[in-house]
């Protein structure tokens, strides 16, 4: 399966076998790009070129769905921005400043997870549930590579940039402009450079 950068491209043969793959990544295409009450499921159904009836042979109601849709994206890391975090081939602080770099998008969708949880509401819990457990895998996930920094509090640089990075990604989502990532970055680079100057005890 492609990440969720390259969503916009993908494309179905029609039948044969993996239908409730091919209706799950037809899900993270659709519902990333278009917003999930955008998206019916018979769009769903037409995009991965399945029956209605099959479908509902996998998936009972829209709702299941969406949770598979946000479990598969943590499943398969399809998100540019986290897989760079979790390169632990590269320096600890060139992955945590990868996180800020910008990707060729048409329009700028930002954070599928934040975006599911915008238009999840009070309507569905169980989508705030998913969304609240991956972002503090997230924040987790910040702080070790901030401990390989040697910091003094990596606890406490990770929250600060896992705050950068929120804003500046909803913002540029917003302004359907990279510029604020481009600052985010900045701010962030300030954060790491503090962080590797303060004191140890």
């Amino acid at each position: 399966m492609k990440g969720i950068d390259g969503a916009a491209g993908v494309e179905f043969d029609r039948g044969g076998r993996g239908a409730r793959d091919r209706i799950v990544a037809a899900a993270r295409v659709l519902f990333y790009r278009d917003g999930i009450h955008a998206t019916g499921v018979d769009e769903v159904i037409r995009y991965a070129h399945v029956s209605k009836r099959t479908f509902y042979q996998y998936f009972s109601t829209k709702r299941e769905l969406v949770q598979e849709y946000l479990r598969d994206l943590d499943a398969t890391r399809a998100i540019p921005r986290e897989r760079a975090l979790a390169a632990s081939e590269r320096p600890a602080r060139t992955r945590l400043l990868a996180m800020f770099d910008s990707t060729p998008e048409t329009r700028i969708r930002g954070c599928p997870y934040h975006n599911a949880a915008v238009e999840a509401a009070s309507a569905l819990p169980e989508v705030h549930d998913i969304v609240h457990e991956h972002k503090l895998a997230f924040i987790a996930d910040l702080i070790g590579v901030c401990a390989e920094l040697g910091v003094q509090d990596s606890h406490e640089l990770g929250h600060q940039l896992a705050v950068v990075f929120e804003g500046g990604l909803s913002l540029a989502t917003t302004l359907n402009d990279t510029a604020p990532m481009v600052y985010a970055r900045s701010a962030a680079d300030d954060l790491i450079s503090a962080a590797l100057r303060a004191p140890r005890d």
